[in-house]
């Protein structure tokens, strides 16, 4: 039962990482429906986190040719991509406030937020601030088409929107930034891609942090749980692709609108579940 759990908290976290609906919000009912049956707390707890790096190294896969920053053909006369290089510090700039937080108050903030109240609040109140948002943007061109274009000043506006995400579960991470570059006039597609990017140390660093502290507890994992944290992995990186690509293919189209609604509906269903139905 645990793997198939597993297989699902995969494509719930392949599927809601990347998609501006909050990952936390969907499941955290989950896991309340359907929790593990023979894992540690502590094993749990590395989980939630470590199954990410699924979904990171699905961005990776994609995105490889525009975050490397380095060039071996013989065709380039330098070694090194100046516009990628430039990207990275901008992504370095972003995430140093959430990095920040993360560090001196995890536990604390997860311990006081990560409830169902919190999520559903959050999820209602950033579904709300995305039909405003795309509402005002109606009539505007933006005024950045590409993530490499993408200032420091607007990379620091965006690592403060990602902080809101790290205090305040449900925010939704991808949702909090994509937000952030819509109010200073980044467009929908570099917008997107940008937010992948940013996720990659974000998630890279939370993991470690994770497991080094599952460690240091003295804490092990039993066959099961490796393999249990393998199946996670491993569905999560399958779905993220297909994610990706699709979220991608229908900010090319549309806007944020329907996440917004999403969102508040969820937000609903969150609420409902955890006081009605419970």
């Amino acid at each position: 039962m645990d793997f198939l759990i597993a297989l699902l908290y995969g494509i719930i976290e392949g599927i809601t990482e990347w998609l501006p609906v909050s990952s936390t919000g969907h499941l955290i009912i989950f896991e309340n429906i359907l929790p593990f049956r023979a894992v540690s707390d502590d094993f749990l707890d590395m989980f939630r986190v470590v199954v990410q790096l699924g979904a990171i190294l699905a961005v990776v896969t994609i995105y490889w040719n525009k975050i490397f920053p380095f060039d071996f053909s013989k065709e380039r006369k330098s070694l090194i991509k100046p516009e990628i290089f430039s990207l990275w510090f901008k992504i370095v700039v972003a995430c140093i406030p959430a990095a920040v937080v993360g560090l001196l108050f995890d536990d604390k903030l997860e311990a006081v937020f990560y409830n169902p109240l919190t999520v559903a609040i959050s999820l209602a109140v950033f579904g709300v601030v995305f039909l405003v948002v795309e509402s005002i943007n109606k009539n505007k061109s933006p005024t950045t088409l590409s993530p490499y274009n993408i200032t420091y000043k607007a990379a620091v506006i965006i690592g403060a929107f990602q902080l809101l995400a790290a205090i305040f579960p449900g925010t939704s991470r991808s949702g909090a930034t994509i937000i952030g570059a819509l109010l200073i006039g980044i467009s929908r597609t570099a917008a997107a891609e940008f937010t992948f990017f940013l996720g990659i140390p974000v998630m890279f660093g939370a993991s470690l942090l994770k497991i080094a502290k599952f460690v240091l507890d003295g804490n092990s994992m039993t066959s099961n749980e490796w393999m249990i944290m393998l199946v996670g992995f491993v569905v999560a990186y399958v779905v993220s692709v297909a994610a990706i690509r699709g979220l991608m293919a229908y900010v090319k189209k549309h806007d944020f609108k329907f996440f917004g609604w999403y969102r508040i509906v969820l937000a609903i269903a969150v609420l409902v579940y955890f006081w009605v139905v419970k």
